[in-house]
């Protein structure tokens, strides 16, 4: 399983690439355990100027993490979120310069390898989104932390409808820094590993124009519907708007577990003082939710039968309650608590 990234060091710039091109290089747990060895091999090693995570081949950066197998285990699942987020954590508190490659597929778990990086490199394949909710989990991988600094409400949008965004959508929010033509990127690539050192110049160098972002158009509906205090205005606002880009909002929200969409807007009303108390408090979540029958019923309507009819429980946004969601919240067992690596 290790094999499915490669690890390398290429002069001062130490590599991740992951190759699991048959899955869109969907995240397992000895895949983020490779990434967390090297990672903790490399932070403090002076012959290592820069590290760049990518893909080897395929339409995927990574789609995620493998949640298939996760939902078939409760157990397998809670020690695959243990040592995703340990990665989510060593990588935003990484002491060298880190630059991700956002060539293609950016979804779920793949935003956690993402976003934490000081660079973050979209091309015109790039295709970003947080699509949990749809899977009756909940958007995690540090979305808790870095969602709610997108502009205006655009982080609780992504969050409750999956949304998927292209590269100038990217840029204009603030997950993308920088825009790269994807026939450029090997050359890129080629010319850090030559001088890392000279990241911002190269990067500079190599831009290009990613045209014009359409989330734009949307930007003064998404903060007026998603400003509203409960997941029932947001979609009262929404409804209101009568167009067609608000009914799809409403549609897709309306499509998701109740509950997790209660969750998530819960999870990005307030942040805790450090990424690591998130990454805490997202486990918890991520431990319940794993032994829960809507994420197994999620995993099953969209990825494993396909009918896209899933039976939520709660089915209704009136019958998911907030006791329901202060238990979801509540400290684990001092034993089962998540505690980054350093």
């Amino acid at each position: 399983m290790a094999g499915q990234v490669k690890v390398r060091v290429e002069g001062r710039t130490a590599r991740l690439s992951l190759d699991r091109p048959e899955a869109l290089h969907a995240l397992n747990r000895p895949m983020c355990e490779a990434i967390n060895a090297a990672l903790l091999s490399w932070r403090d090693d002076p012959a290592i100027a820069l590290v760049m995570l990518d893909h080897e081949s395929g339409r995927g950066f990574c789609a995620g993490g493998d949640v298939r197998a996760a939902a078939a285990d409760p157990e397998a699942a809670r020690a695959f979120f243990r040592a995703e987020y340990q990665m989510n954590a060593l990588l935003h508190g990484y002491p060298k310069p880190t630059v991700a490659f956002m060539d293609g597929v950016v979804m779920g778990g793949g935003a956690g390898l993402a976003m934490p990086a000081r660079y973050r490199v979209a091309s015109e394949r790039t295709l970003f989104a947080m699509p949990e909710t749809a899977i009756g989990l909940f958007p995690d991988v540090g979305a808790g932390w870095w969602l709610p600094k997108l502009p205006g409400k655009a982080g609780l949008w992504l969050a409750l409808t999956g949304a998927r965004l292209d590269a100038a959508d990217c840029l204009l929010l603030g997950i993308a820094t920088d825009y790269v033509d994807s026939a450029r990127l090997t050359e890129l690539k080629a010319a850090l590993i030559e001088r890392p050192e000279a990241i911002d110049t190269l990067l500079t160098e190599y831009e290009a124009d990613a045209g014009e972002p359409g989330v734009a158009q949307n930007h003064d509906a998404i903060d007026h519907a998603f400003s509203a205090p409960s997941i029932e205005a947001v979609l009262a606002r929404l409804d209101a708007q009568d167009s067609d880009w608000a009914a799809a909002q409403a549609q897709a929200m309306r499509a998701a577990s109740p509950l997790t969409l209660k969750l998530g807007l819960e999870l990005l009303a307030s942040r805790p003082a450090s990424f690591e108390a998130e990454m805490a408090r997202e486990y918890r979540l991520a431990w319940r939710r794993a032994d829960s029958h809507d994420f197994r019923e999620g995993v099953r309507a969209l990825l494993v039968d396909k009918d896209r009819s899933p039976r939520w429980d709660p089915p209704t946004l009136r019958a998911a309650t907030q006791s329901q969601l202060d238990a979801y919240f509540a400290p684990l067992a001092v034993e089962s608590e998540w505690i980054p690596l350093i």
